[in-house]
């Protein structure tokens, strides 16, 4: 699974606990719900901005005819160095969502309100992809139970064959094929400073080369502190990425290879196999 994280840094994350279409952003149920009337457009402003907007429910909490008396927002900025995220609770007296896109994009304040939080955000979007659906739920039910105040559903993320797929923010970790019984153990080492490498498909930070080199590296020296491994410089030449990392006990080389994997269903609705990259370990060494 390694080197396959969304290669976003920018999120934009939007209560919505009605149901969700195909589309989610286009399809949800936001009748009565504060954002709803800012939403449209910001999404526009997001995809020009490269803004990754995802909407967000909790678990288990079905939308009442009237629509939430409140809706949280979160803008985060997935660093892969200085994460951040801010938070929003708007309400039905007339707040209005406001976002500046474009800080965000840049990796400066939205205009929302810091926080030192950390969320779990399992993808549960069924109908963009029954597998997130079936294999989500247990996984979203399991993290309301352990951590309710973190935990949340999720729209899309990508890599549905990963399912059940984890994202955490700020910190950009994408965690792949969790299970219920894994994910309260992952969730509590986060909060503790680890990472949890049997299930990690990356860093959002960096692109799926680094991802790949970060994981070998961390799992070569048995190395799970969240912050114990940063990237120095990055270089790439056919068809090789060098990798050099920084950590207490010295600088790291990791080299990978990219090439094509094999054909394989990339989704549970796909009627067609795809090819999938893989990222292969060629050397780590000190340096």
């Amino acid at each position: 699974m390694h080197g396959t994280a969304s290669t976003v840094r920018a999120f934009l994350l939007v209560e919505a606990p009605g149901s969700w279409g195909v589309d989610a952003l286009r399809d949800a149920r936001m009748a009565g719900n504060p954002a709803a009337a800012e939403l449209t457009e910001l999404v526009r402003q997001a995809r020009a901005y490269d803004v990754r907007v995802l909407l967000i429910r909790r678990h288990g909490r079905a939308e009442v005819a009237s629509g939430p008396a409140a809706s949280h927002v979160f803008a985060a900025y997935a660093d892969p160095h200085r994460p951040w995220l801010e938070s929003l609770l708007l309400d039905n007296r007339g707040d209005r969502l406001d976002v500046d896109v474009g800080a965000l994009a840049r990796g400066q304040s939205s205009g929302l309100i810091p926080t030192d939080e950390h969320l779990f955000l399992t993808c549960t979007h069924g109908r963009h992809d029954r597998c997130c659906a079936e294999r989500g739920r247990p996984v979203a039910a399991a993290l309301d139970r352990s951590h309710p105040d973190q935990a949340w559903e999720v729209s899309h993320i990508g890599g549905d064959r990963f399912a059940g797929n984890l994202l955490v923010l700020p910190d950009g970790l994408y965690y792949g094929r969790v299970e219920p019984e894994s994910a309260d153990r992952l969730a509590s080492r986060h909060l503790a400073g680890h990472l949890d490498l049997a299930h990690l498909r990356g860093r959002c930070g960096y692109g799926f080369a680094v991802q790949s080199a970060e994981w070998f590296l961390r799992c070569e020296l048995g190395v799970t502190a969240r912050s114990a491994v940063t990237l120095l410089t990055r270089t790439q030449r056919a068809g090789l990425t060098t990798a050099t990392f920084v950590l207490e006990t010295g600088q790291w080389r990791v080299v990978v290879r990219r090439s094509q994997g094999p054909v394989q269903q990339l989704t549970c609705r796909a009627s067609q196999r795809g090819p999938t990259p893989v990222h292969a370990l060629v050397s780590i060494e000190p340096g």
